[in-house]
């Protein structure tokens, strides 16, 4: 079983079967998959997206500065974290909301050295704000943020989506799951599991991903306890 490891939380998975925003139900829902992993003992950083409200690629299509859109996208994640936190600490999870921008009435700055004491503590650390810089994914943060707690590896929670596909299985039926990848083969193959800057990331610093299926109820726990579930990213 890992001992620390970081959940990536899509802003998607935050919807649930709404058309966007977030779904209190489901966020609850998520809230106590995440309680499950945390009772067995396991330090839990998250990193949440902000799809479910904002797109910056989206709003740069339509015209608008990259930049201008990209902060936006990161204040939607400072609200998707908001309302995970909320749910966590209603079941009696204690947790930090961390960001890389600075909004103090509502979230404390991101502090590596103490982010890492909140986790010894047993407290379970929202990161938000991606990295507080534009031009930079949520994934990128998200495997920027698992290098500097330490994490033993990321764990990528896709929306109805059981793993790593060789083509979209939403439109292709005949898509073919991956159960194992490397992070070289996912930047060769165009793959689409995260930007190339948080791939490499990733493999240059020895870290194992796992993609997997959050709607499936024990699906976290799994993962945490290292079952085999979803596709496993190596370096090698």
């Amino acid at each position: 079983m890992y001992n620390r490891i970081l959940l990536k939380l899509s802003g998607e998975a935050l919807k649930g079967d709404t058309s966007s925003g977030i779904d209190p139900q489901t966020v609850k829902e998520i809230a106590l998959q995440i309680k499950d992993a945390h009772d067995l003992g396991v330090e839990i950083g998250i990193v949440v997206g902000g799809g479910n409200i904002w797109r910056g690629k989206t709003a740069e299509g339509l015209g608008m500065d990259r930049a201008q859109a990209d902060y936006m996208g990161m204040l939607a994640t400072i609200m998707n974290g908001l309302a995970v936190q909320d749910s966590l600490e209603n079941i009696g999870v204690h947790t930090r909301v961390m960001t890389a921008l600075n909004v103090n009435e509502v979230a404390e700055p991101y502090i590596r050295r103490r982010a890492i004491r909140h986790l010894e503590k047993g407290r379970v650390c929202i990161f938000v704000g991606g990295l507080g810089s534009p031009y930079f994914s949520t994934d990128t943060a998200c495997a920027l943020r698992a290098t500097e707690i330490g994490a033993e590896v990321v764990l990528m929670a896709k929306n109805k989506t059981e793993g790593v596909y060789d083509s979209d299985p939403k439109t292709n039926p005949n898509a073919k799951m991956y159960d194992k990848l490397t992070f070289s083969e996912i930047l060769a193959n165009n793959l689409g599991v995260m930007d190339s800057a948080a791939a490499s990331l990733c493999r240059d610093n020895k870290l194992d991903l796992i993609v997997f299926n959050m709607n499936k109820n024990g699906n976290i726990v799994k993962a945490v306890k290292g079952e085999k579930i979803g596709t496993l990213v190596t370096v090698e």
